[in-house]
């Protein structure tokens, strides 16, 4: 390989049929005099234009591509050479860093030799030993092109904002799966909002066993094992439900609030005395009526009770899940949009509140579609003020559109599976650890179960990794009709 041009952080480098490179390959661009190197990863693979190739070629295939007759006379054996030229091709690279003295920076701006350098693929493996990618709790993701496994670090999944993207069918539960086992191998408390019911699986084996997550994982159904007594709830996360997933206005919302103190320095908050309080309220006719719409909402959820004993509380899930790691997983299969909401408003102010008293470090939140479930104007309040308390959030959907533009500029690490719209490619390249010709270049080629990890997790050099396997009954094939016919 020879180093032909570089044009700001790109290195276009001529490479010959024997030297076989390609995409998402990285090269080791050194000049020895210099002391220095170059690491360039490769995004794109053309034919090199070489004058007189497109004249050859026609030469060689005349009227309409029917070869001459006869026997072809080379007296100076060029052919093959001619041959070997034409086969050249032209690597397009991404600088990712320069090495000086064992060393990386992240600046391209040296210019190594054309004459003097040499140019080698560097192996996934020494990549990640120069970037110092490993640590005290690894998490295998699964192999790379050259057979060896990417491993990283679970403490670079902490306090940060991930994105698992790709198109249907791709893997994206999978490798979410395989992340929440790893924390909470690790002791982790994780949240799982679970759209589809597939994750309360996670404590058996694909046959049907038990595994070693069995214990630690806890499936929470609202209106059937998850309900919530009115007397255990704070005014605050009573509020949020009602303001933020019912669109309570504000006047309404402080006679509620006035109704709920006198009812709670009573010591009679009821769903029954609070719909006879909001019947017998003196006050303006479209007050009362939205106050009693809400309160219908609330009681045909079936989400809430009066029976101390039905209500099975998050904060004791959450206790067990901090003593030894585990996972909450709240099912919201078969939920309807407005249910979602009111269950999802309480989770989260829930969770506020046991991380501002301190009675949970963190926790890791995996949301997965959650455009179906979360206000738009959620989604900055997770990122900002909720990962400040402790909650940090992984984002799982098919659709990178329904994902602000603010949050991909926020996001620490992505996880890319297949993606062939250009549409979906350029939302996803807004993100601010990545570049969008890295994006758009890899990610289209991508095989099934393939992911393009970028961001912290790898020191923003991104990689192409085959998700492994793993031992858990997923449930999150789709279903096929034709699946057992020959």
């Amino acid at each position: 390989m020879k180093l032909y041009k570089k044009e700001g952080n790109i290195l276009q480098v001529l490479s010959f049929p024997t030297e076989n490179a390609e995409k998402g390959d990285y090269l080791l661009v050194e000049d020895a005099d210099a002391g220095k190197a170059l690491i360039a990863q490769v995004i794109d693979v053309q034919f090199a234009a070489v004058p007189g190739v497109l004249e050859e070629l026609l030469r060689t295939l005349p009227d309409g591509g029917q070869p001459i007759q006869g026997e072809d006379i080379d007296p100076m054996e060029i052919a093959p050479h001619i041959t070997y030229i034409q086969d050249a091709s032209l690597l397009i690279c991404k600088i990712r860093a320069t090495l000086e003295n064992g060393a990386l920076s992240p600046s391209s701006s040296w210019l190594p030799s054309r004459s003097q350098s040499t140019i080698k693929k560097l192996s996934i493996p020494n990549l990640l030993k120069l970037a110092k990618v490993d640590g005290n709790l690894p998490i295998i993701l699964g192999g790379t092109k050259d057979s060896s496994l990417l491993t990283i670090d679970a403490s670079a999944i902490d306090g940060t904002l991930n994105i698992i993207t790709g198109k249907k069918g791709c893997g994206k539960s999978h490798l979410s799966k395989l992340l929440m086992a790893s924390l909470i191998g690790y002791k982790a408390t994780v949240v799982v909002f679970d759209l589809n019911g597939e994750y309360s699986s996670i404590g058996l084996t694909q046959d049907g066993k038990r595994n070693i997550y069995y214990d630690k994982i806890h499936a929470l159904t609202p209106a059937q094992n998850f309900k919530v007594a009115l007397d255990q709830l704070h005014l605050n996360v009573v509020m949020g439900i009602l303001v933020h997933a019912l669109h309570l206005p504000g006047t309404s919302a402080r006679e509620f609030r006035r109704i709920w103190k006198q009812l709670k320095d009573r010591g009679d908050l009821t769903l029954s005395s609070l719909g006879e309080a909001i019947r017998n309220l003196n006050c303006n006719q479209h007050v009362r009526d939205a106050l009693a719409s809400r309160y219908h909402s609330l009681v045909n959820s079936g989400f809430f009770t009066d029976v101390a004993a039905e209500a099975a509380l998050l904060e004791e899930c959450l206790l067990k899940a901090k003593e030894q790691g585990g996972a909450i997983v709240i099912n919201l299969r078969n939920i309807s949009t407005i249910d979602r909401q009111i269950v999802v408003e309480y989770v989260l102010g829930k969770l506020v509140d046991s991380l501002q008293s301190w009675k949970l470090k963190a926790v890791f939140l995996f949301a997965e579609e959650a455009h179906l479930y979360l206000r738009e104007t959620y989604w900055d309040d997770i990122v900002t003020r909720m990962r400040h308390f402790g909650i940090f959030t992984t984002f799982i959907t098919n659709q990178p559109d329904t994902i602000r533009e603010s949050i991909y500029r926020q996001a620490d690490n992505i996880f890319l599976f297949n993606f062939t719209n250009e549409h979906d490619l350029d939302v996803v390249s807004r993100a601010s650890r990545v570049d969008a010709e890295t994006i758009r270049s890899i990610a289209r080629d991508l095989p099934p179960h393939h992911c393009l990890t970028l961001g912290k997790v790898v020191h923003d050099f991104p990689i192409v990794t085959r998700v492994r396997a793993l031992d858990l009954k997923t449930m999150g094939e789709t279903r096929l009709f034709f699946k057992d016919i020959n």
